[in-house]
């Protein structure tokens, strides 16, 4: 019997406290990792879910009212299954299918100035130009997945 509860304990911290990643700076703009592989390495994987409680958590923090039409647009959002990274080079790829190379600090960053000045300087695959430090060039999240798959490389 203590292990039939044991057991169905775990199950039941794993689903409530299941580890979330960002794919956007609104709030529950969040899916679940579902695996993690070479974590800090020129490998680096993680493997996410978007879940019908993510779409929920987003509607309700987000939206203001969870609603079927909320949550089914929500699940319909295209983002990628995983998001992977060189931790060496600083090359990697994000939810929403940019690329990035994380090109270390930013010699003039002005924490005054973040926006224009950034912590750190990203690059754009696409463009090879740097990315500014606001939401709405996806700087916070970018840097947040780049972080999650090479906790190291950023201290």
């Amino acid at each position: 019997m203590r292990f039939v509860i044991a057991a169905a304990l775990t199950v039941f911290a794993s689903s409530v406290f299941a580890e979330t990643l960002g794919y956007g700076s609104r709030a529950g703009m969040e899916v679940t990792v579902v695996s993690k592989s070479d974590i800090g390495t020129t490998h680096a994987i993680i493997t996410v879910k978007h879940t019908k409680a993510n779409a929920v958590a987003y509607c309700r923090d987000y939206v203001g009212k969870v609603t079927p039409k909320c949550v089914r647009d929500e699940l319909n959002v295209p983002l990628a299954a995983s998001i992977s990274a060189n931790c060496e080079t600083g090359k990697f790829s994000t939810l929403n299918g940019e690329g990035f190379t994380l090109s270390g600090r930013n010699p003039n960053y002005d924490p005054n100035e973040a926006v224009s000045q950034p912590e750190y300087l990203l690059l754009s695959l696409a463009s090879g130009e740097a990315v500014g430090g606001s939401s709405a060039d996806g700087y916070d999240v970018a840097l947040e997945q780049f972080k999650a798959l090479c906790p190291n490389r950023l201290k």
